[in-house]
Order: C-alpha cells, then sequence, then structure tokens
C-alpha cells in the first residue's frame, strides 16, 4: 500500500501528458486550419486591382503593340509579374500563339487561365482544342466536362454538342457524329425554333450522313443549310457529288458548276477563325 501515492502520482502525470498531447493536437489541427483559412484570404481575388493591372498592361499596353509582336508578350508578363491568377491575361497571352499555329506554347497558357477561371475559359479552350490544335479526343473530353460543370452553352458561335459532333467527325466515327448532330439539331429547332439554325451546323450534319452513304438524308439536310446560305459552295459541292451518286448527273453537274463559281468568288465558310484554320471539309479553291 506504501507505494499507492506514487502510482496515484504516475496515473496524474499521465493524464496531464494525454492532455497536453491531445491539445497540441488540437492546436495543429486549428493551426493547419487557420493556415489554409489564410491562404483562401491570400488567393481571393480583388477585382478592383485586377482591373487596374488589366488597364494598364493590357488595354494601354499589349493592345498598343501588334499582336505577334514581343511586345504584346511582354507587356502581359510584367501584368501577370504583378498578378498571376489574371485569368484574361493568361488567354491574351495564349489567343496570338494559336493564330500563329504554335498550339503547344499557346496551350501552357490557356491551360493557365482554365486555372483561374475555369469557368470564363474552359469552353474556349475546348474550341482551340477542336478547331486549332485538332486534338479531338481531349477537345470532345473538354466540351464534355463543361457541359456536366455548366449545362448546355455555346461558344464562338456554336454549342458545345457542334464541336463533339464535328470532333467524332474528324476521327471518321461518323455514326457518333450523326447522332450529336441530330440531338443538337432537334434541340435548338424546339429550344429556340427554325430561325435559330445555322448554315454550318447543317452542312457538318449533311456530312455526317454523306460519309455513310446516306445520300437522300444528306442532300435533305445540305438543302436545309441552302435556304440559310444560298449560295454556300461547300454544300453545294457536296449535294452535287451526293445527286451523281444516285444517279442524277445532269442535275449533279449543273450545281457542280454553280458551286465551283460561288467558291471562287469567296462564298465558303464564313467563320471569323477561318483566316487562321482551314475548317474540316472546306474545299481549297485556290
Amino acid at each position: 500500500m506504501q507505494h499507492l501515492p506514487k502510482m496515484r502520482n504516475t496515473i496524474k502525470i499521465l493524464i496531464i501528458l494525454l492532455v497536453v498531447t491531445i491539445s497540441s493536437c488540437g492546436q495543429k489541427d486549428k493551426s493547419a486550419r487557420d493556415s489554409a483559412e489564410n491562404k483562401l484570404t491570400e488567393l481571393s481575388v480583388d477585382k478592383e486591382k485586377q482591373e487596374e493591372i488589366i488597364n494598364e498592361h493590357l488595354k494601354n499596353g499589349a493592345w498598343k503593340h501588334e499582336l505577334y509582336s514581343r511586345e504584346w508578350q511582354e507587356e502581359i508578363d510584367k501584368g501577370l509579374a504583378k498578378d498571376s491568377t489574371i485569368a484574361y491575361l493568361w488567354q491574351q497571352k495564349a489567343m496570338p500563339m494559336f493564330k500563329q499555329a504554335k498550339y503547344e506554347v499557346g496551350m501552357e497558357f490557356i491551360n493557365k487561365a482554365v486555372k483561374y477561371d475555369r469557368q470564363a475559359w474552359q469552353d474556349y479552350r475546348a474550341f482551340i482544342k477542336c478547331i486549332f490544335a485538332k486534338t479531338y479526343r481531349d477537345a470532345i473530353t473538354d466540351f464534355q466536362d463543361c457541359k456536366k460543370r455548366f449545362g448546355y452553352s455555346y461558344v464562338m458561335d456554336h454549342s458545345y454538342d457542334f464541336y463533339i459532333g464535328l470532333s467524332y467527325l474528324q476521327l471518321n466515327e461518323f455514326e457518333k457524329a450523326e447522332q450529336i448532330f441530330k440531338q443538337d439539331y432537334e434541340y435548338q429547332l424546339k429550344d429556340k425554333g427554325k430561325d435559330w439554325l445555322h448554315h454550318l451546323d447543317l452542312f457538318y450534319y449533311g456530312i455526317s450522313k454523306y460519309e455513310q452513304k446516306d445520300f437522300l438524308g444528306a442532300i435533305e439536310i445540305f438543302d436545309k443549310a441552302l435556304e440559310i446560305y444560298p449560295n454556300f459552295s461547300d454544300v453545294q459541292i457536296f449535294k452535287a457529288d451526293c445527286l451523281r451518286k444516285i444517279g442524277k448527273t445532269k442535275e449533279a453537274n449543273e450545281l457542280q458548276k454553280i458551286g465551283e463559281i460561288n467558291g471562287k468568288s469567296g462564298n465558303t465558310i464564313n467563320e471569323d477563325n477561318v483566316i487562321y484554320e482551314r475548317y474540316p471539309y472546306q474545299i481549297r479553291w485556290y
């Protein structure tokens, strides 16, 4: 029994150590949480400050210089040195690269834009993958992710599904492409009405049928495109080939001549970016 007080003291010491340890762990957890919160506070966007940087180094900086100049890039770099989280600066740094076919370099920059503002720039990146870089599987993945995150939407005048369908078309997955174009056509017709339909959407929808040798189906869709853009030479040339395939040679030859005249007159795909990239199935006239 003479050892009992000693044992009690030992137990007290162990309890104290346990309490101190638990308290210490709690303090560490709290410290970690506080640190994380501080980092989030530091990362919180100062919109007013960012706008000042954009005005100084983009609007009154890079935009004062030629698009492909070193000065354009250097001015943006000055802005990014002040705040590397400004997504718009990264996008403006990337854009000239794509127009010069420097896709790998440009993609590094646009990835940064997406990192700092996904909602603003992920669909733009997906568009670049489809029309410029021509990395179609990556484009499909990016657009599908955009749909999951942000729903059905548009970029550069066309729906996400348009670019997904076009990517499948370029991967020779014609049946998948047709399904996507068909669904998108029906959705837009129901949701927006006939006047909303775009001649380029219809062109590629027709091409998806043409590639599967559904020439009558392709002609039906091509005619809808020609209702919107009567002198669309690329549609006329492909429709002429469809007519030839079903034995309407005279009609095909007549339409072929009209298509060639319209094509040489510049009545082709009229997207803004066609001056930088030839679009899929676009006929070369020169």
